[in-house]
């Protein structure tokens, strides 16, 4: 044989076995990777148990239920004293913002703190009127907010507001 093919053929014998050293390499690193530990995750994830605060009275539901910084609360309307409070939808509103202003500061959260609120309103042409009232009680930034129109809601009401607050 020549010099020439000498060359060749041993170039070609280190291409080849320079290929399965590098396949047999990543094979090698997949099936350590495949079968390793998982990486450690320095962050600490806490799951935290729902605390039921308020008992609803006469009535099937909680107050509020905190789980870890967010508080959900029940929807409200515009009872004070036990009914009510007269005056229509303006009234309403400002009494549902006040009793949740109340849930809030109880449970140690404020208005700033809140994130969410979904409106309901059982007529859709006191939308302006809720409106103006909600810009009046809460401040920019302002929660996401839902609104959606109801047949009815309990005890007459006109609207009914719940919010969810977070720290």
């Amino acid at each position: 044989m020549s010099k020439m093919t000498h060359k060749k053929l041993a170039h070609k014998l280190s291409s080849n076995l320079s290929k399965a050293l590098l396949i047999g390499a990543c094979s090698l690193g997949l099936a350590m990777t495949a079968n390793a530990a998982p990486a450690a995750n320095t962050a600490t994830i806490t799951k935290s148990s729902p605390v039921f605060l308020g008992d609803g009275g006469n009535y099937p539901f909680s107050e509020a239920v905190r789980v870890g910084d967010t508080l959900y609360m029940s929807g409200q309307i515009g009872f004070k004293d036990g009914k009510l409070v007269k005056g229509g939808v303006k009234a309403e509103t400002k009494q549902a913002l006040d009793n949740i202003n109340e849930t809030l500061l109880k449970h140690g959260y404020q208005k700033t703190d809140i994130v969410k609120c979904m409106a309901m309103l059982t007529d859709m042409d006191d939308f302006d009127d809720f409106n103006k009232v909600y810009k009046a009680e809460l401040a920019k930034p302002y929660p996401v907010r839902s609104a959606f129109g109801v047949a009815e809601l309990a005890a007459g009401a006109s609207v009914e507001v719940e919010c969810t607050a977070a720290k």
